[in-house]
């Protein structure tokens, strides 16, 4: 009788000794030492760490928003470290989203705009750039920001400011979506609607890789990874999110992070 050969899940992105050092200062300073990491196709990982620990310096040079000073970052297995920047530019227009903690809107375009600017300036012809300003609309309708799109980016909410970055970010559907503390300027009330929002893009197959000090945001993850000078010192497997698990799983990482002294 044959066995059916169980694959083991596609690595989305890896690094590989990774290493950030800058030698501005004197004497250098290390914020990345040596990391090693995969993230699964469809994987929603969680950084987490102390302020200082290299967490945003980690999201920046998976993301291709910075480039590190030693190693290797695999994007759908092709290695960033090697891309000119011309190359590199459009590899962060076309296949990485990112969300950050403000916005960083153009306060001269209206909502829809500003959602719809990256896909026009990565599509070629007016079919791909018709097909780019169909995807915004389903975006905006689906994230429940429809009706603020003609508004300034003055005129709405942090949350629905934050679920405009999300579309932002999908609408050239990028292989991994990047999010950098997305809700750390927000109350609870619109965390909930951010984290919403990403645990709805995770559910239908986005890979997501967020940096947060937030245990109730991290507790949405698949897998959370603990930063400490550098270097991830631990990770903890929870598994598909599910609202009716939230308190123990937040009381699970809790207790997890203070034993390793968070």
């Amino acid at each position: 009788m044959t066995q059916a050969v169980t694959q083991a899940p596609t690595a989305a992105l890896e690094c590989r000794d990774l290493a950030k050092t800058y030698y501005s200062t004197d004497p250098p300073t290390e914020v990345v030492g040596g990391i090693d990491l995969d993230v699964r196709q469809g994987e929603f990982l969680a950084v987490m760490g102390a302020s200082g620990s290299g967490k945003s310096t980690l999201l920046y040079n998976l993301s291709g928003m910075d480039r590190p000073t030693g190693g290797r970052v695999l994007l759908e297995g092709r290695d960033l470290t090697s891309l000119d920047d011309r190359e590199m530019s459009r590899v962060r227009l076309t296949r990485v989203g990112l969300v950050f903690q403000q916005a960083y809107f153009l306060r001269t375009l209206n909502v829809r705009d500003n959602i719809l600017l990256p896909a026009l300036k990565a599509a070629s012809g007016k079919r791909q750039a018709a097909e780019a300003a169909a995807r915004v609309d389903a975006l905006m309708e689906r994230f429940g920001i429809a009706h603020v799109g003609r508004h300034g980016i003055t005129q709405v909410s942090g949350g629905q400011l934050q679920r405009a970055s999300i579309c932002r970010a999908l609408v050239c559907e990028p292989s991994v979506l990047f999010a950098d503390e997305p809700t750390g300027a927000l109350n609870s009330s619109m965390t909930k609607e951010v984290m919403d929002a990403l645990t709805d893009v995770h559910s239908g197959g986005a890979t997501i890789v967020m940096v947060t000090h937030d245990p109730a945001c991290a507790a949405r993850a698949d897998r959370v990874v603990f930063l400490r000078d550098g270097r991830i010192v631990d990770s903890r497997e929870f598994g598909t999110w599910s609202g009716e698990e939230a308190g123990r799983r937040e009381d699970d990482l809790i207790t997890w992070l203070r034993k390793l002294g968070f």
